[in-house]
């Protein structure tokens, strides 16, 4: 197996070292400027693993727009897991990596019909619909689709509320969409739902599962013999939060309501597998300190601190998925909390990442730290005024590379051993110059170590501080007429 179709080296880490630790290493290092992720990929695989062990009836497939990247989807294909594409673009990057088309389900109930036509020459079959005028388009386009009705059963408590753009109503409509696609010959094969992404109502599956094994029975009285559950996403995935009791509750649903069936059984996991898999590190390059207008008392009421990484690049998820990151400044919390704000670096007022947050006393220069960043963050970035998208360094533990290589067979020369500069710097410079890792100012030049022409320090007599060497490079210039 090879992870990936590129050059990237995946690191193995020494005993002791976590993603945190690699994160220091390169800031220290002196050769990093650029907001930049570690991928734990050992976290996927036992992400993985702990799935299919805690739900044994249920075949994941992987929610192909959560995270694309390429060593992810390779993992997840090597160890027998199926896809949930939701465009003619996702499946051709899945069907690229030797996956079988009966492998992939076309899981977006509104479907362009380019993409339709794509999907029936290259024999996605599998796919999903929620309205009627979806099957008079699959009858003319892919009229040999094995057709999947999704209804609608949403979460009480969710991240991402799904059912307000997909899903029909499973006592109204659903029985009228079987008879439909029963009129027009369709081969209808099974019943989907999706509770809504980051699920924090287990008893929704519950609910979702018997409202699904009812249609199984009305479908059986207009001559249909289901033979798929698809019960869509929703699991959670940031550090600390657990699967065990919606697997507690879909395996009870699935003894009661479907236990004597040899109904095929799926999911679509998507931030479960990969949120908590990516940190990621930004660096603060500007600050500007809010003071009292008071004469008598200038002191600061409130810092705003801009990073290279805003809601245009890795944090749209604050936008789009309502993720609430946390700012953890590697310098630590110690010392005194000033109300903060933290902004990206474009030039537009709404790339804001935290609006008001208590952060201990930072420099140009320090770094912030934000966990759970696998989800919904890399595929949806851009480069929004010109700024670049963050680059992934690829790492797993010792033991976890030891249990994937024994079930798995890797390419070798992909991985790399230790922990030093060199070797991070190795398994980050991929793709043309444009990816490769900047080398700062304090790096090619003297460090300026008072002020000189082009380091003027005492800007404001009130200045809380000077600014970091780094920022200061000696200038020599011409004499003075």
């Amino acid at each position: 197996m090879k992870l990936s179709n590129t050059d990237q080296k995946i690191q193995v880490l020494e005993p002791g070292w976590t993603p945190e630790r690699v994160i220091r290493n390169v800031i220290n290092s002196g050769v990093q400027e650029n907001a930049f992720y570690v991928f734990d990929i050992g976290e996927v695989y036992r992400r993985y693993k702990e799935f299919i062990t805690l739900m044994p009836r249920v075949q994941p497939f992987y929610a192909v727009k959560c995270n694309d990247h390429q060593t992810i989807l390779k993992l997840l294909a090597d160890l027998g897991a199926g896809f949930d594409c939701a465009s003619k673009g996702e499946i051709n990057k899945i069907l690229g990596l030797g996956v079988e088309a009966s492998n992939i389900i076309f899981a977006n109930p509104a479907k362009p019909a380019s993409h339709l036509r794509h999907a029936a020459s290259t024999g996605v079959n599998l796919m999903t619909f929620d309205n009627e005028m979806e099957l008079t388009k699959i009858k003319a386009l892919h009229p040999s689709a094995k057709l999947v009705l999704r209804i609608r059963c949403d979460a009480e408590v969710v991240q991402c509320n799904l059912g307000m753009k997909f899903g029909c109503d499973a006592l109204n409509e659903a029985p009228r969409l079987i008879r439909a696609a029963r009129f027009l010959g369709l081969d209808l094969v099974g019943i989907s739902f999706h509770v809504g992404s980051g699920c924090g109502d287990p008893p929704v599956f519950r609910r979702a599962i018997f409202a699904a094994s009812q249609l199984f029975d009305y479908a059986a009285t207009v001559g249909y013999n289901f033979q798929l559950l698809d019960i869509g996403g929703g699991f959670p995935g940031n550090k600390g939060q657990s699967l065990d009791e919606i697997a507690a509750v879909v395996n009870l649903a699935l003894d009661d309501f479907f236990g004597d069936t040899d109904v095929q059984v799926i999911a679509e996991p998507g931030r479960y597998f990969v949120a908590s898999a990516f940190t990621l590190a930004t660096c603060i390059h500007s600050k500007r300190e809010v003071r009292n207008m008071d004469e008598k008392d200038s002191s600061v009421t409130h810092v705003m601190y801009y990073i290279n990484e805003g809601v245009y690049g890795a944090f749209n998820v604050v936008i789009y998925d309502h993720f609430n990151p946390i700012a953890i400044p590697l310098k630590g919390f110690g010392g005194k909390l000033t109300p903060s704000s933290i902004w990206g670096p474009t030039c537009d007022s709404m790339d804001m990442v935290l609006e008001n947050v208590m952060l201990p006393t930072l420099d140009v220069g320090e770094w912030f730290m934000f966990e759970n960043m696998g989800a919904y963050t890399l595929v949806a970035c851009t480069t929004f005024n010109g700024f670049p998208t963050s680059k992934v360094h690829i790492v797993i533990s010792e033991e976890d590379w030891l249990l994937m290589t024994s079930e798995l067979s890797v390419c070798e020369d992909q991985f790399v051993f230790g922990n030093s500069p060199s070797n991070l710097r190795i398994g980050l410079d991929v793709g043309d110059e444009d990816d490769k890792w900047e080398t700062p100012l304090s790096v090619q030049s003297p460090v300026c170590r008072k002020p000189s022409l082009s380091c003027h320090v005492d800007v404001l007599d009130h200045c809380s501080a000077q600014p970091p060497s780094f920022l200061c490079d000696f200038v020599e210039v011409e004499p003075i007429n």
